[in-house]
């Protein structure tokens, strides 16, 4: 046994001052979280330091009348992935009336879209911590890069949301990033007579003192850019697949008629694509149709694709087949579009395949000789790379990525095709995944297949390859 050795006295301050440091807990040392992820394309959009686990929005909106339109409260569920001094959250417009972070008030200021939040104490790394913003206003409608709207499109009598890439961020708070995905409740109280059609399923709807609530509920991870609310006069109706799943159907009443035919096949086109991309991966499925001039383009909103006007059979197609393609395997940055749009335009091309109508192969030969002729940028760019924030939606992200994967197809077979396009929505079901991880993919399914030509000359090749 051996003994101690006193203290010295002119050790005890220094002792003294890390024992009083300790206690106070100063071992953490919080850093501000980074204003955006660092998108090839969008650089600004996300935030950095904390993953989002849950949105619990609750709307209220006036199409007419004074005041503020919009008013909200959105909390926002989070876990912290380093310790937090202070973070950033998504939000392109609107007043904010204040913000609490585990229900204490924060300190909080704006720079454009960044609305910067200081909590009382540092967040640890690994806490799960609530953000509650109450904000109001008019909420934005953004033009795109490409020249298309986006944000809260205001119509004839209510407004619609649509947010691919950016435009969430004008009717509420959070990490607008397709890489954070979380679950949803979505609740919106709008005057008696209107509709609030979201996400996921309704779970109530009340009335009260001249105004009705809807709320809904997606279980089941959602990026932002694919979340939507849609408020007017239409009609809903709720049915059932031969498997069970819910169908929500809410139109316009100026295409109840002509969508009817086209909107009755959703169940068919249900079945035929769970029999080939693998079991569906959302809890319900529908549509929202509303009046052509809502907006310039369908869009994949999650369970409810939105279509301006009555969709053919083919888009319909292509936009239900985009929730395994882009909604469940959800890209990790937008330069990865082409799996959303390559996988959902291949789709069409199936369809028509197996119903009676040309054959991917014939599709996919008359690109080759003579699409430049009905569209010349279609060699613009490899589908890979788009040239810029503005091309991620242009014809080489559809039509080249399409073009991948038949290529893909006659590399294989038909047999091992499906089981990659299957294996691939299943291996990242509800998750993100980029390019790279495809590529990949694809190599380890099928190891004695040299895919060198098709990644280098179709994939990220400029131009027209020489041969097809």
């Amino acid at each position: 046994m051996s003994r101690s050795a006193p203290l010295v006295p002119s050790a005890l301050p220094v002792l003294l001052t890390a024992f009083l440091l300790t206690a106070c807990g100063a071992g953490v040392h919080g850093t501000p979280g980074a204003g955006g992820v660092r998108d090839p394309y969008f650089p600004k959009a996300g935030n950095g330091g904390y993953d989002v686990t849950h949105y619990d929005l609750r709307l209220a909106y006036t199409p007419d009348g004074d005041g503020p339109r919009l008013t909200g409260e959105a909390t926002v569920t989070a876990r912290a992935t380093q310790s937090l001094s202070a973070f950033d959250l998504d939000l392109d417009g609107m007043d904010v009336r204040s913000v609490e972070v585990q229900g204490r008030a924060a300190r909080w200021n704006r720079d454009g879209q960044e609305l910067t939040v200081r909590p009382r104490h540092d967040l640890q790394r690994g806490r799960t911590f609530r953000t509650t913003v109450r904000y109001r206003g008019t909420p934005r409608t953004l033009t795109d890069p490409d020249g298309s709207h986006e944000g809260w499109l205001p119509t004839r009598d209510g407004a619609l949301a649509l947010g691919e890439p950016i435009g969430s961020m004008t009717w509420f708070p959070g990490n607008h990033h397709p890489s954070d995905k979380a679950t949803y409740d979505i609740t919106v109280t709008v005057p008696k007579g209107l509709r609030a059609v979201s996400n996921g399923e309704l779970r109530s709807e009340r009335t009260s003192g001249g105004r009705t609530t809807y709320a809904w509920h997606t279980g089941e991870p959602m990026a932002t850019y694919v979340a939507t609310v849609a408020i007017g006069r239409c009609a809903v109706s709720r049915s059932t697949t031969a498997g069970g799943l819910p169908v929500y159907v809410a139109v316009d009443p100026s295409e109840a008629k002509a969508s009817r035919k086209v909107v009755g096949r959703i169940p068919e086109i249900m079945k035929w694509a769970a029999d080939i991309f693998g079991p569906y991966p959302f809890s319900s499925t529908g549509v929202i149709v509303d009046r052509p001039d809502t907006a310039e383009y369908a869009l994949e909103t999650q369970n409810r694709p939105v279509f301006p006007g009555t969709p053919d059979l083919s888009t319909l197609v292509h936009e239900l087949v985009h929730q395994w393609y882009g909604d469940s395997v959800t890209p990790r940055t937008w330069r990865d579009m082409w799996l959303n749009e390559g996988f959902a335009t291949y789709a069409e091309w199936l369809w028509a395949e197996d119903h009676g109508g040309d054959s991917a192969q014939r599709t996919f030969d008359a690109l080759y000789d003579h699409g430049e002729d009905d569209d010349p940028d279609l060699w613009a760019f490899p589908p890979a790379k788009p040239s810029g924030p503005g091309h991620i939606s242009d014809t080489p992200v559809y039509y080249r990525g399409a073009m991948v994967l038949h290529k893909i197809r006659q590399k294989v077979g038909d047999d091992r095709f499906r089981a990659i396009v299957r294996g691939w929505a299943t291996t990242h079901r509800h998750g993100n995944a980029d390019t790279a991880q495809f590529t990949s993919y694809v190599e380890k399914t099928a190891p004695e297949k040299d895919f060198t030509t098709i990644w280098t000359n179709w994939l990220h090749g400029e131009g027209k390859p020489d041969h097809r």
